[in-house]
């Protein structure tokens, strides 16, 4: 095996959205905690992953794909020890045993560790290593591993629905109202260098236990209060609002109907992220605009546009999937390494196999026609809530929909022919762009 280096390279991550630490280092400190802790005292698996146990033990297939991904990570520095000097996660009993003491905790803000990041995806960083593998790439496509990991994050979720989720947002050092959370928190709602409290932009009771949300998934779908985010241009069916408070990722004109999306320059492909609807068909070859949300956002979508909702459905896709050019599969580019990024830089990727909510909304204004609306979710945060039906009408700016501890992206697609021009242009716009303002002006 190959030892620790003298002087260990620090690895930097991407850090879209800021759902995870700025270093490779810093998330192993935590993941160095959370198995201390967990090894400490073992305790029975939830009804859930005692249903995953089963599967892994009675499914040929699952136990093949499950142990082969734990397997696969390199036996080398830094995959070969945790930071605990352990052997890493190799075993699916002790995953077993780490999922289930993250489905009774709420992520919590840490005042020393935020100092290195936030882990704001729990569970992806404790399957960090092996979904870079091909044994990773193969499990988290499969219909069955992902059907369970399905209930598992759905088990998650009640708990961050019940008022014990609610305990880490006092104002402690490892809660989020505490001296840096607030800050922070503050600081990214103000987007136009304002200096409004958190209590002036959304809904919430300061001289309350917890500001007054009741459980952390209440928290984390606070809406603004009125008149914090104005509709751009409500009486004007040229201009297109924007659905989500996010950061440009990527806006890609010409869009292909099948593409090879799982290739590195992952091309968009209409009708993979559509699920092969056959409303998706006049959006190819038209315009698609992506941006991501942060993990200290505002969680709620918004329609782009004034019209009738002509279809919703939520596509049950992958959770944990990156592609293999990420990680150990591609030898020629990684020798043998793991992308340190994992999925937080295949955001296109995602939009074609990730679980996601789509609406249609037939604008008022001809010249703009049908719109697609995609809330794409990552990993952990997953949950697309839709909050319209079919043949409801909105005006631009109404909610449409939400994600439930977090959502990584979303996607406009606006059809052929439709030409729109004063995007947010990315890599140069930094920081959100305020849900409900101006996106972009039919030209």
């Amino acid at each position: 095996m190959e030892s620790k280096p003298n002087n260990p390279i620090q690895h930097p991550l991407n850090k879209i959205g800021k759902w995870m630490p700025p270093d490779h280092d810093s998330q192993h400190q935590w993941l160095a905690a959370l198995i201390a802790h967990v090894d400490k005292s073992k305790q029975k698996l939830h009804p859930v992953l005692q249903e995953f146990q089963h599967l892994i033990e009675t499914n040929t297939k699952v136990y093949m794909l499950i142990t082969s991904m734990l397997h696969q990570v390199p036996q080398k520095y830094p995959y070969n020890e945790d930071p605990t000097g352990a052997p890493q996660i190799r075993d699916y009993n002790h995953l077993l045993q780490l999922l289930n003491h993250l489905l009774t905790t709420a992520p919590a803000w840490d005042d020393k560790s935020y100092r290195v990041g936030m882990v704001g995806l729990p569970i992806n960083a404790v399957l960090d290593w092996s979904m870079g593998t091909p044994g990773g790439f193969a499990a988290f496509l499969d219909k069955d591993i992902n059907a369970v990991f399905k209930k598992i994050l759905n088990a998650w979720g009640a708990f961050l629905k019940s008022p014990e989720s609610a305990a880490v947002l006092d104002d402690s050092e490892t809660g989020w109202f505490g001296e840096t959370g607030i800050k922070d928190l503050t600081a990214t709602a103000n987007i136009d260098g304002t200096k409004h409290k958190f209590e002036e932009m959304f809904v919430c009771d300061s001289s309350a236990k917890f500001h007054g949300f009741k459980s952390w998934d209440d928290f984390f779908t606070r809406q603004f209060r009125e008149g914090a985010r104005p509709v751009a241009g409500p009486d004007d069916p040229n201009v297109i609002a924007n659905a989500c408070e996010s950061e440009p990722y990527r806006i890609e004109r010409n869009i292909g109907a099948r593409e090879q999306f799982w290739l590195k320059n992952q091309p968009y492909s209409v009708l993979d992220i559509l699920a092969h609807n056959p409303l998706a068909y006049p959006f190819v070859g038209g315009t698609l605009y992506q941006a991501y949300l942060s993990s200290l956002s505002y969680h709620r979508w918004h329609s782009p546009v004034s019209g009738k909702v002509a279809k919703t459905y939520i596509v049950e896709g992958t959770y944990y999937s990156e592609p293999l050019w990420e990680g150990v599969g591609n030898i020629k580019v990684h020798s043998g390494n793991i992308n340190m990024a994992g999925e937080l830089i295949s955001q296109s990727y995602i939009t074609a196999v990730a679980t996601r909510g789509v609406i249609f909304i037939q604008a008022d204004n001809p010249a703009i026609g049908l719109v697609a609306f995609v809330g794409v979710g990552m990993s952990e945060v997953s949950t697309c809530d839709i909050t319209v039906k079919e043949g409801d009408r909105v005006q631009k700016g109404d909610q449409i929909g939400m994600f439930h501890f977090g959502g990584s992206t979303h996607c406009l697609i606006f059809r052929k022919g439709v030409n729109l021009t004063g995007f947010p242009e990315p890599g140069t716009w930094k920081g959100n762009v305020p849900v409900r303002s101006r996106l972009a002006v039919l030209s």
